[in-house]
């Protein structure tokens, strides 16, 4: 087993059948000592993050799997905190998709002479560029296909999976009463057919989930969502 990267909340290694090993850590992005799943920096650490992230992607990306959506999952070992994986490569560096429902984090930031915190959203999507000195820019479906980083065809496909899947994700929390504001995806094609497939986590790490106005921290996420 080969350590290949190491991120800020998972590091990768690569197995020798050709699946990849992702470790998660109990590190979460955020900033001085705040979570936000927004974040381009690690601002802290939670103890049973990492697992407690683990957990939740396995239960999402499990039923996802059941449902004929392309993902990157194989399986989830809960007592090494690790998920194997189909190998995968990114869009050029890496890109982060995210939908919104609610106006919340860097949205409020960009928009907010226009829009008022929690206002309603229909779906939306925009795509980023994972690039942390440049505080991963959004970046326009025109420029993705100049750039040569995803054609016209595939952001389609892009587009109408992270609705499809961001939805899917609501329904499931609102079976718990909770509500999601945001979520943020990512997406790689299939080493082998070039699929477009889902890859990375779905956890309260990379998700924003409110109930009753009130902002769920991560670990609390999944003990409601996985509470029997």
């Amino acid at each position: 087993m080969e350590l290949l990267y190491t991120g800020k909340t998972k590091n990768v290694f690569q197995l020798e059948d050709g699946h990849y090993l992702l470790k998660f850590k109990d590190d979460v992005t955020g900033e001085n000592g705040v979570f936000d799943p927004g974040a381009n920096t690690v601002g802290l650490t939670i103890d049973g993050a990492g697992l407690a992230g683990l957990r939740l992607t396995s239960y999402f990306y499990s039923k996802l799997n059941e449902q004929g959506v392309p993902t990157h999952y194989v399986d989830a070992n809960f007592n090494d905190a690790t998920m194997t994986v189909k190998p995968a490569t990114v869009f050029g560096k890496g890109l982060e998709v995210i939908c919104r429902f609610k106006a919340v984090g860097s949205f409020l930031r960009r928009y907010g002479a226009y829009v008022k915190e929690g206002q309603d959203l229909d779906s939306f999507v925009e795509v980023t560029i994972k690039d942390d000195d440049r505080l991963d820019p959004p970046i326009s479906e025109d420029a993705l296909a100049m750039l040569n980083l995803l054609t016209h065809e595939e952001y389609v496909i892009l587009k109408q999976r992270t609705i499809e899947i961001a939805k899917f994700v609501a329904a499931e929390l609102a079976k718990k009463g909770l509500t999601l504001y945001d979520i943020k995806l990512e997406f790689g094609r299939d080493a082998k057919t070039n699929e477009i497939l889902l890859i990375d986590e779905i956890s309260g790490g990379n998700m924003r989930a409110y109930k009753g106005g009130q902002y769920i921290e991560p670990l609390e996420l999944e003990k409601i969502m996985l509470a029997e």
